[in-house]
C-alpha cells in the first residue's frame, strides 16, 4: 500500500496531499513517527487546508509530549473543518494532558453532541469528571457507557471503584463481582473482592479470590500468605499448615512464612518446630547480610563520589572485592552447611508474625464458677464465751 501511495507523489497537489496523508497515517500506526512526521509535512505543504494532514501532524507532536504545540495543530484543523471529530477528540486529550480540564470537558461535550453513542467519548467524559472530583457525574457517564457496552469488565470495575470511593459498598460489590465474572484475571478487582470478604469475616469466600490471584501471579508470595492466613482464620489449621509448608518449599527464604511455621508447629506440638526454628534463624541472618551488603554498596558508591580523585582506584577495588568475597563465602556457608545454625549474637529467636489479615478474633470466654473457700473468716481462732449463745 505504501509503494502504491508513493506513486502519487508526483501528481497534482490535491492527490499528492491525500496520498501523503495516508502514508503519514500508515507510518504512525507502525510507530515510525519520523516518517509519519515527514509525510504529514509533505501533505500540509501540498494542501495547508487539509484537516487530516494537520491532525496527523498534531499526532506526531503529541507523541513527543509537546501537548501545547499539538493542540495548535488540532485547532487549526478544526478551523478548516469544524466537524473533524479526530481533531476534536485529540484536542480534548491534549487539554487533559495539560490539566486544562474545563477545556477538555468542553471538547468532549461537543464531540458527544456529534457522536451520541460513542462509548469512548462517554468514557472520557467520565474520566474528566472524576479528575475534577465530581464522582456522581462520572458514575452517570459510566452508566451510559454500560448501556452501550454492557459487558466491558474495565468499565464495571471503574464503576465499582467510584461507588467504593463514595462509600456505597453494596453497589461496589455488585459491579466488582460482575467485572470479575466477565474477566476473572484483573488483580485489583480480585484484591478488592478478597479484602471485602475478609472484612465481612467470610474467609472461605475470600480464599477463592486470593487463590485465583496466586494463579495469575505465582511469583508473588503475598497472595499465598494471605490464602494460608484465611485458612487459619477459618479454623482450618491443618490446611493452613500444609499451605505454609508449600509456600516454604517455593520460597525457602521467606521469613514471614517461617515465623508462622514455627508458631503453628509450636501450637500443634509438632516435631518439626526445631527444624523450622533453625531455618528461621538462617533466613533472618541471610536477610540481615543482604541488607548490610546493600547498605555497604550504597556507602561505597557515595564514598567514591566524595573522594573524587583522592586515593587509589585499585586499592578501593581490592578492598571492595575482598569484602565481597568474604560476604559471598559467608552466604555460601549458610546455604550449604548442614550443621545447625548458631546466631552470632545471643538474641532470642524472633518468631513474631504480623498477620496480613489482622489479629485473630478471640473466642468468647465462658464463665467459670468461682471456687468456694471453705475456710471462714475466723480461721483457727477460738470463740469467746461472750459470742456463744446463752
Amino acid at each position: 500500500a505504501k509503494e502504491i501511495l508513493k506513486t502519487f507523489e508526483k501528481k497534482d497537489s490535491k492527490m499528492k496531499s491525500a496520498a501523503a496523508t495516508n502514508l503519514s497515517f500508515i507510518y504512525f500506526q507502525e510507530k515510525d513517527f519520523d516518517q509519519a512526521d515527514k509525510y504529514a509535512d509533505l501533505a500540509m505543504s501540498a494542501d495547508h487546508y487539509n484537516s487530516a494532514a494537520l491532525t496527523n501532524k498534531g499526532n506526531t507532536v503529541f507523541v513527543k509530549q509537546d501537548y501545547e504545540k499539538a493542540a495548535e495543530f488540532y485547532k487549526e484543523a478544526l478551523r478548516n473543518d469544524s466537524l473533524c471529530t479526530e481533531s476534536l477528540h485529540n484536542l480534548g486529550l491534549a487539554y487533559k494532558r495539560l490539566n486544562h480540564l474545563e477545556e477538555s470537558l468542553d471538547c468532549f461535550l461537543k464531540l458527544h453532541a456529534i457522536l451520541k453513542n460513542s462509548d469512548q467519548v462517554m468514557y472520557q467524559l467520565a474520566d474528566i469528571y472524576e479528575l475534577m472530583g465530581d464522582r456522581q457525574q462520572a458514575i452517570k457517564w459510566l452508566m451510559q457507557v454500560i448501556c452501550v457496552t454492557p459487558t466491558d469488565p474495565h468499565v464495571l470495575a471503574r464503576l465499582g471503584k467510584l461507588h467504593n470511593d463514595e462509600g456505597d459498598k453494596s453497589q461496589a460489590l455488585q459491579y466488582y463481582t460482575e467485572s470479575f465474572r466477565l474477566f476473572p484475571c484483573k488483580i485489583d478487582v480480585i484484591e478488592w473482592l478478597g479484602v471485602h470478604y475478609i472484612e465481612s469475616q467470610f474467609f472461605e469466600k475470600a480464599t477463592q479470590y486470593f487463590e485465583r490471584a496466586t494463579l495469575i501471579q505465582p511469583t508473588q508470595v503475598k497472595w499465598q500468605l494471605i490464602v494460608a492466613s484465611c485458612y487459619r482464620k477459618s479454623g482450618n489449621y491443618q490446611k493452613a499448615l500444609e499451605t505454609y509448608k508449600g509456600i516454604h518449599r517455593k520460597f525457602p527464604e521467606n521469613v514471614d512464612c517461617l515465623r508462622v511455621l514455627v508458631r503453628l508447629s509450636t501450637d500443634m506440638d509438632l516435631k518439626e518446630v526445631q527444624e523450622y526454628a533453625t531455618k528461621l534463624k538462617k533466613a533472618e541472618k541471610m536477610k540481615e547480610i543482604r541488607e548490610q551488603k546493600v547498605k555497604s554498596g550504597q556507602g561505597n558508591t557515595a564514598g567514591g563520589r566524595r573522594e573524587g580523585s583522592g586515593g587509589s582506584a585499585d586499592s578501593n577495588h581490592s578492598s571492595g572485592s575482598n569484602r565481597g568475597e568474604r560476604l559471598s563465602a559467608k552466604m555460601r556457608s549458610l546455604t550449604v552447611s548442614n550443621e545447625p545454625y548458631e546466631a552470632d549474637s545471643q538474641k532470642e529467636l524472633d518468631a513474631s508474625y504480623m498477620d496480613p489479615l489482622g489479629p485473630q478474633i478471640e473466642r468468647p470466654k465462658t464463665s467459670a464458677m468461682k471456687r468456694v473457700d471453705d475456710d471462714d473468716d475466723f480461721g483457727d481462732e477460738e470463740l469467746g464465751d461472750d459470742l456463744l449463745p446463752e
